[in-house]
């Protein structure tokens, strides 16, 4: 054998060898680590709150207020037909024994406060002294606790702010693990209907599964190194993010390693000239993916700029293992991995998935025009749906399944019509907070007010609106505060609260989209350009997504309230759903477009090379796409209307690129525009008939490019 011959063998063995060592030797150090991030993940409303807005500042303060963070609770009592002597009686021993238990603001049982009707009887009250989320979650639970003993027949209820944080990290903490097996449960089962193989599934899930892991390492260690921010949103996010996106990437290695090894007689040649065939796209795919998710840094809602960095880590530790993980196992395994169809060297592929995407190319390539028309026409019917779009989502509705302190707010407004139990906080300079508290009292639409702690030169005031929470006339009253008390010289008034807080977020959020949007554009745009070294291309793929989620965003319209009963749509859900659907949808274009630049360079015409390179990677868009619509549908399983509206938005939106617009309106907008595609690129300076040699636009050296995919 030759020198260089056996040096090649070699290395087809060793290397396979040293890159999975490497990753078992990460996995070893990663595991401890990733188990940690549970337990740096933050929930408190500042971590979901914009981070230059006056709420935040006053949640801010009150935690640094003597006796560390308070919880404002309300105790409520209830009985349909009117509340006897006997259901006072016990409330009121209730409440004094649990104010006995536990630090209070003021040091006294709270009040009794009855309703007009006769009905209700509610008792608010703030705990304090609770310096962590954990201790503030435990003490509502123990309130609940110590109020299980009731007269038959009174309904007792545990609301305000405290008890709907403390139900918040409750089903967020039960969301993880469900997430985590109901997605590889999902991607799993879409791999066997796609593989049709009893031992490849569990290569590329076994791979994602090692990049979930590593995300979490090194998400955990942002946090210990720079303070990042992880909500248990962006945690569930990420998760979805390195199970869709790093299936998607195995499918396309996967189906070009398959057609390889029917070219090559060694697996290692086989993947090497995989690699380097798909390559290209997979690095620009999940390229965009990552730029799209980092242009989140520039929102100022904290919980928008900590999902940025999360979800671009988990992205890049996806294309890590799809691109060395993933391959040394496959090559390692060699041909009998794929059985029982396994590819023969010198073989030819199956031809039955190719011609259903031809005929489907075959129809737009006929009318192009009609096609893209009538496609363009349906997205813009179903981007209407967004004029049925309901209101912001009010605090309280945030939660699919209606927990305890959501069942106390719809108590409350029953029997409370004139007035809020939910306090507005003010912070003041102590020196000013006397004209502060008397000018609040005088503000319309305020019931009443009282001073609450002092610490550290600043005063708590507790400002008690007539409307209800998050109501118009709420609503009203807060502006009428912050207008009128921050004129009081020398105070420095701050108004905040759970109303405040959902206020200032939609005015956040609202600016973020108007910053982050174009930002989003731009970074895709730029590599997509560098990518197809065409403006045009890129300008048509951005111009899809964007048009597939104002279509998504219309579907979710006709659903959200109508069909799931949905009070409303979360601000930030426009923003992100907008990320992820450009940044992933463009994911297809990239295997569609790069396909038709290798065709292009062979010399076929435009219309000829679109037609190829729908038949040659419709199979593995149409995979990918199942795969990752299915895994944001997941998040529609959790108990958060934020998740069901994101994963619904997502899915559907991936499903209409996948089966619509690629398929169709791109294919058929290329061959309209047929070389003007390419433009100004060397691709639309010449004529089919003068093929410009691969290695002069960057393509790979050496024999042509093959197809990313065939099917069989």
């Amino acid at each position: 054998m030759p020198p260089a011959a056996a040096g090649g063998g070699k290395r087809r063995r060793s290397l396979p060898w040293a890159v999975i060592a490497g990753w078992v030797l990460l996995l070893l150090v990663a595991v401890p680590f990733a188990g940690k991030l549970e337990g740096a993940k933050r929930d408190t409303a500042v971590d979901y709150l914009p981070a230059g807005a006056d709420s935040t500042q006053v949640a801010r303060l009150q935690e640094r207020l003597p006796g560390g963070d308070t919880i404002d609770l309300v105790l409520v009592f209830h009985r349909d037909g009117g509340l006897t002597d006997a259901d006072r009686k016990a409330a009121g021993g209730r409440v004094a024994e649990v104010a006995g238990r536990h630090d209070l603001v003021g040091g006294t049982a709270p009040r009794a406060v009855p309703s007009k009707d006769g009905t209700t009887v509610m008792y608010p009250m703030a705990l304090t002294g609770l310096t962590d989320e954990k201790e503030r979650a435990d003490a509502v639970k123990d309130v609940r606790a110590e109020l299980a003993s009731h007269p038959e027949g009174l309904t007792v209820q545990v609301g305000g702010p405290g008890a709907l944080s403390a139900d918040s990290q409750e089903v967020f903490a039960s969301t993880d693990g469900t997430l985590m097996f109901a997605t590889a449960g999902v991607v799993a089962l879409l791999l066997i209907i796609t593989y049709r193989s009893p031992l490849l599934w569990l290569v590329p899930l076994g791979a994602v599964g090692v990049a979930a892991m590593a995300a979490m390492a090194i998400v955990y260690g942002l946090v210990q190194g720079f303070d990042l921010i992880v909500t248990s949103m962006s945690s569930s996010i990420m998760t979805v993010l390195v199970f869709g996106a790093g299936t998607d990437y195995a499918l396309l290695i996967v189906s070009r390693y398959r057609e390889e090894l029917r070219r090559h007689r060694a697996p290692y040649d086989a993947m090497r000239a995989a690699l380097r065939g798909c390559g290209p796209a997979v690095l620009a795919s999940s390229g965009t993916v990552a730029a799209g998710l980092l242009c989140l840094l520039a929102a100022d809602l904290n919980s928008s700029s900590g999902l940025g960095p999360v979800g671009a880590v988990g992205v890049i530790c996806a294309l890590a293992a799809m691109m060395t993980l993933l391959p040394a196992v496959l090559v390692l395994l060699g041909r009998r991995v794929f059985w029982p169809l396994i590819p023969v060297y010198g073989g030819e592929p199956r031809a039955t998935r190719r011609g259903f995407f031809e005929a489907m190319g075959g129809s737009a390539r006929r009318r192009p025009g009609t096609v893209l028309l009538g496609g363009a026409a349906l997205l813009g019917v179903l981007a209407l749906g967004v004029l049925n779009l309901s209101g912001d989502l009010k605090q309280e509705d945030t939660f699919a399944d209606k927990p305890e302190s959501v069942a106390a707010v719809q108590t409350l407004a029953d029997a409370y019509p004139d007035s809020s139990s939910q306090p507005i906080s003010v912070m003041a300079r102590t020196a000013g907070a006397d004209e502060v508290l008397r000018r609040a009292r005088d503000t319309e639409g305020v019931v009443r007010a009282d001073t609450g702690r002092s610490g550290g030169g600043w005063t708590e005031i507790d400002v008690f609106p007539r409307g209800a929470p998050q109501s118009a006339e709420e609503t009203a009253t807060l502006h009428a505060l912050r207008s009128g008390l921050v004129r009081v010289e020398g105070a420095d008034t701050l108004v905040g609260g759970p109303s405040a807080q959902q206020l200032d977020m939609k005015d956040t959020n609202a600016r973020d989209r108007m910053l982050v949007i174009p930002l989003v554009l731009i970074a895709v745009l730029l590599i997509l350009a560098a990518l197809l070294r065409s403006l045009v291309a890129p300008l048509l793929l951005v111009v899809a997504v964007v048009a597939v989620w104002g279509a998504a965003m219309g579907l979710g319209g006709l659903f959200f309230d109508p069909v799931f009963g949905f009070a409303g749509v979360d601000p930030g859900l426009p923003l992100l759903s907008f990320v992820f659907l450009v940044a992933l949808g463009v994911d297809y274009g990239i295997f569609l477009m790069h396909r038709m630049r290798e065709e292009s360079l062979r010399g076929a015409d435009v219309p000829d090379a679109a037609m190829t390179a729908l038949r040659t990677t419709g199979g593995v868009i149409a995979s990918a796409g199942l795969v990752l619509a299915a895994t944001f549908a997941v998040l529609a399983t959790l108990p958060m209307v934020m998740l069901v509206e994101m994963g619904f938005v997502v899915a559907v939106g991936v499903l209409l690129d996948t089966f619509l617009v690629r398929t169709y309106l791109v294919t058929s907008a290329s061959v309209l525009l047929k070389r003007w595609v390419w433009w100004p690129g060397a691709l639309f300076r010449r004529t089919p008939a003068s093929p410009v040699r691969a290695a002069q636009d960057g393509s790979a050296a050496g024999s042509r490019p093959e197809p990313a995919v065939r099917g069989g």
